[in-house]
């Protein structure tokens, strides 16, 4: 999976949550985002596929969706304290930050090295900032910093309407993991798998906003044979991180949702739903009934 894609599937793009700007409103045509209803046992919930950064007003809810969290009994997010925004900021500082690294320009092949001062060049930052953290840590730093000519928030992104509409209900709200958790799993990598994350994450950067409107487009529509199918546009998925960051964590999931009961509204990012791994298939392979609604 394309390194953009792994950062909005673990809602990393919080980095930006703070700096994005305004854009004017868009409301795309739409047929709605994925959404199923899973059963097994004492458990009759819904997984609904979502995008954790959005322009303004986009108009993604439908009268399914609004009808599933009517008849749930409670939201389960990624990571409820993802929302603590000083909190997240803290763990990545803590997690990413360490001093004494090499230059982040010599982590990386020699011919890669002026993208890599180009794309800190074109997203406003510094060498001498991003040397400062770890490749991983660096990596989301330049995707999120490029990021801001795109005009997305994670305030105008789908958790926040969830979690005011359950908060509202009067409805519990957890998660499936914490905040270091989804951190860890890009901390874990070995130092050379992040450096190749990094390197496609600076050849990704040339291409952005083309990349995030075909994403946002096919993510309305429930495609997401479409989001998979951007991997292939790329270079090849890197095995080793895709492992840790997408695979790993389905199966996390998985087990974090074996044991539930009631009606759970789960929601997840879009990316951990399709390609290899994937939430769905995992979720069938223990026995549970997945039904597409939408």
């Amino acid at each position: 999976m394309r390194p953009f894609i792994q950062f909005l599937a673990l809602c990393a793009l919080t980095l930006v949550a703070a700096c994005g700007k305004d854009a004017a409103p868009l409301a795309p045509t739409q047929g709605g985002p994925a959404l199923w209803q899973i059963e097994r046992g004492m458990l009759k919930g819904w997984l609904f596929g979502t995008i954790h950064v959005l322009p303004k007003d986009v108009a993604w809810q439908t009268p399914v969706m609004t009808k599933a969290m009517a008849q749930s009994d409670g939201l389960v997010l990624e990571a409820a304290d993802l929302q603590d925004e000083q909190k997240t900021l803290a763990l990545f500082e803590k997690m990413g930050r360490t001093p004494g690294l090499p230059p982040v320009e010599q982590r990386v092949p020699a011919k890669d090295r002026a993208a890599l001062t180009l794309a800190i060049r074109d997203a406003g930052t510094s060498t001498q900032l991003l040397s400062d953290y770890k490749s991983w840590a660096a990596a989301m730093i330049l995707s999120a910093a490029s990021q801001q000519a795109l005009h997305v928030s994670q305030d105008n992104g789908v958790e926040p309407a969830l979690i005011a509409a359950f908060t509202n209900a009067g409805k519990p709200i957890g998660g499936l993991e914490t905040v270091e958790r989804q951190f860890g799993a890009f901390d874990g990598l070995p130092p050379a798998a992040q450096a190749r994350l990094l390197v496609q994450t600076v050849h990704e950067t040339k291409d952005l906003k083309a990349l995030y409107d075909r994403i946002l487009k096919a993510w309305l529509k429930g495609d997401l044979d479409a989001i998979a199918k951007e991997d292939e546009r790329g270079e090849q998925p890197d095995p080793e991180v895709e492992d840790a960051i997408i695979v790993a964590r389905n199966r996390d999931w998985v087990r974090a949702i074996e044991p539930m009961t009631g009606k759970p509204f789960i929601a997840v990012g879009a990316g951990h739903l399709t390609g290899r791994g994937n939430l769905i298939d995992m979720l069938k392979a223990r026995g549970f009934r997945v039904t597409r609604l939408q």
